[in-house]
């Protein structure tokens, strides 16, 4: 008689990452890991700890549930309720956008630019777009003697970006405010005007991959015809909100290098713009100063 398979903490991890591999899942390891650490409540690490630690039937089920779903392309991070940025831990639901490596360009630069620009040591944030707060929170977080007023058009990514500013410890200097682009914003003054607005290209939007434009909220990734539709208004109607000195920092698309640039020139009312590249040497991140 043949003897019944036990199905231990490295088995599962095993089995599911040769699994992902043939269902094409990007980090089929790294998904593996975290689904498996999702449902035994435990830090990935712990997995490695006791890799010979046997799963219980309604583990194993509800594991299995999960591995269903992300081979049909449901993104691991929404499966488990949360994703890594800037070496912290964020909720994040399909009412807000999955962080990418890329935007902590933008946050990186904010930080260091603060430490050494006279005059913005305590400086007064605008981040628009918020989401699920990624931005605003880890500016608030490392720059001690910042004021955040974060804004988005979404109640439901707002609860969740109050939460995460709670885990992480600074809702006492982020003032979260509901609504369209700048308008929760008018009438007051700012050192630096950020965003992760939406830049996606109507023409690309066909093409982007499954796990995002089936999953992942519509409004916070579609940007107009040729993507800079929230772009050219934040940099447009933007710069009368931020103090001279002061910054603008804004992320977009790669193929945006070229006319945001133009766009920023066209104004007259920047200078010293460029365009920073991110992890991947795509340039990703718009940076002027206020004249």
């Amino acid at each position: 008689m043949g003897t019944l398979k036990i199905w231990t903490s490295q088995a599962l991890i095993r089995w599911t990452t040769q699994h992902f591999e043939k269902k094409g899942i990007d980090h089929p390891r790294l998904s593996a890991e975290m689904l498996l650490a999702h449902i035994l409540n435990c830090e990935r690490l712990r997995l490695y700890m006791d890799p010979e630690r046997p799963a219980t039937e309604l583990e194993r089920a509800a594991f299995r549930d999960l591995v269903e779903r992300a081979c049909e392309h449901e993104p691991v991070d929404y499966l488990v309720g949360q994703a890594p940025f800037f070496s912290m831990m964020f909720e994040v639901t399909r009412d807000t956008l999955i962080p990418r490596p890329s935007t902590e360009t933008l946050v990186e630069h904010v930080i260091q630019h603060a430490r050494v620009a006279p005059g913005l040591t305590k400086p007064v944030i605008a981040d628009v777009c918020t989401g699920s707060g990624i931005i605003a929170i880890c500016l608030a977080k490392q720059i001690k003697d910042s004021r955040v007023i974060a804004t988005d058009i979404s109640e439901a990514a707002l609860k969740v970006a109050k939460r995460n500013a709670e885990k992480h410890g600074v809702a006492d200097r982020i003032d979260f405010r509901q609504g369209d682009l700048l308008e929760p914003l008018q009438g007051e003054r700012f050192d630096y005007l950020v965003s992760n607005p939406p830049y996606i290209p109507d023409s690309e939007w066909s093409e982007l991959e499954r796990n995002v434009k089936e999953y992942e909220p519509e409004i916070a990734l579609r940007g107009g015809e040729d993507g800079l539709q929230f772009l050219t208004s934040l940099i447009e109607r933007g710069r009368d909100l931020i103090n001279t000195p002061g910054q603008i920092a804004l992320e977009m698309a790669a193929v945006h290098d070229k006319p945001i640039r133009e766009l920023v020139r066209n104004t007259n009312r920047y200078e010293n713009e460029h365009v920073l590249s991110d992890h991947e040497s795509f340039p990703r991140i718009l940076v002027a100063d206020t004249v």
